[in-house]
């Protein structure tokens, strides 16, 4: 099966290295990509033992960054490498100047046969979905330990997952433990037929990757800002409504709202809808200090200040719920800071955390998207609700808190006979 595997890829990437060498002859931006993407993991110094943790995107690089410093605590003598699939995710890891970062490449045989002769990893660490058959049947065949921490599945993957059952076991057989983040999780991955001897429930690692430090009770008393954060295509029509319909209609409307799309190249055409309803707005990078005062919108067109605005928000919306399209964002960030979340029906990436925020009031899950504008005011006109909501939120995130020792322990586990 893995010699088929390795001859399906390797033709495809002889049929379409011909339209990629072209386009990196015109095009400067993809050139330096794909150079990026092939390349340059033959800047990493030649290792012995590595622990070798790969995380996709931005997300999994935050659980990533958590893991990380718990590796290098407990694992001083071990060479941490941490590798990356999408250029945002590799901008983000490299930021956090933790241990050598590189892009991994695709799962080609020789490609990733070349990172394991330079990492001689004694163990490879993935983060939450990413199963690369090539690069997993390589490490069983090395005798390298595979764990998945953080481990999702989500009901729209096993239904997909189920119709070829033995694929997907054929594809994760270089996994060794699968350590997910819940019941939920570990169930649907069993219904797949994996043994349960190989499945465990650790809980969410992306509690323990939210900082330490929430919003001061000053900030929170200052809080002033409404939040539209991570919204993806379909989100910002009824959230454009809302706001024009909360400055007309509520007396106690906040004074600006802050809309950040999840893809900062999304901006021109958020601005472009902005512009069209006559809404008075500025770009995030062209304020010099504080908006004008007829700023009602400020739009967010850089990544790494949306945290920031949850600090200064009394109220947060967290985009991506209304379509099964793109199952939701990440509804902790704003949590942390005692900020209730509002979000959409469609949470299948975040269902564990929706669930229970919602259980505990810090969290309100919309049924649809007629449904934001009068939840929204109902919330202002209504402060110590606000106030009430925003304390269990953070509550909730302080009480889930911990799956970082549960997955070292089972790290330790799989690293115990090779460092014997």
């Amino acid at each position: 099966m893995i010699a088929i595997y390795h001859l399906i890829t390797g033709l495809v990437f002889v049929a379409v290295s011909p339209f990629l060498l072209v386009r990196m002859a015109f095009n400067a931006d993809f050139r330096e990509e794909m150079l990026e993407r092939w390349s340059n993991w033959k800047s990493l110094p030649a290792c012995n033992d590595t622990l070798w943790v790969h995380a996709s995107s931005v997300g999994e690089v935050r659980v990533a960054r958590v893991l990380i410093q718990g590796l290098l605590k407990r694992f001083p003598h071990h060479q941490v490498v941490l590798s990356t699939f999408t250029p945002t995710g590799y901008r983000q890891a490299v930021e956090f100047d933790l241990c050598p970062v590189f892009r991994l490449p695709p799962d080609l045989f020789w490609l990733t046969a070349g990172v394991l002769d330079r990492l001689h990893p004694a163990l490879l660490v993935l983060i939450e979905a990413e199963f690369w058959p090539g690069l997993l049947h390589q490490c069983a065949a090395r005798e390298v330990p595979v764990l998945l921490v953080n481990g999702r599945m989500s009901r729209k993957s096993a239904r997909r997952y189920r119709q070829i059952a033995p694929l997907f076991r054929w594809m994760v057989a270089g996994v060794n433990r699968f350590a997910m983040r819940s019941e939920e999780d570990t169930e649907r991955l069993l219904s797949l037929g994996i043994p349960e001897a190989r499945v465990d429930t650790t809980g969410n690692m992306k509690f323990d990757a939210l900082p330490e430090t929430a919003a001061t009770p000053q900030e929170r008393q200052d809080a002033s800002l409404v939040v539209f954060g991570s919204t993806r295509p379909g989100d910002e029509p009824p959230i454009l409504d809302a706001i024009t319909r909360l400055m007309q209609e509520v007396g106690n409307a906040p004074k600006r709202f802050v809309l950040a799309p999840r893809h900062p190249n999304r901006c021109d055409e958020v601005e472009a809808m902005l512009l069209n309803r006559g809404l008075h707005y500025q770009r995030f990078s062209e304020l010099d200090g504080q908006p004008n005062d007829d700023t009602a919108i400020v739009l967010v067109d850089e990544i790494g200040h949306l945290n920031d605005f949850y600090r200064q928000s009394q109220l947060a919306f967290v985009g991506g719920g209304f379509s099964p399209e793109f199952g939701g964002q990440n509804i902790l960030e704003p949590a942390l800071h005692g900020v209730p979340v509002v979000f959409g029906p469609h949470m299948d990436n975040f269902r564990e955390e929706a669930r229970l925020l919602v259980e505990s009031g810090g969290g309100i899950q919309l049924t649809s998207e007629d449904e934001l504008y009068p939840v929204l005011r109902n919330l202002l006109e209504q402060p110590e609700d606000i106030e009430l909501r925003g304390r269990l939120a953070h509550e909730t995130v302080e009480k889930n808190r911990g799956a970082l020792d549960a997955n070292l322990r089972i790290l330790e586990q799989l690293l115990a006979p090779t460092t014997e």
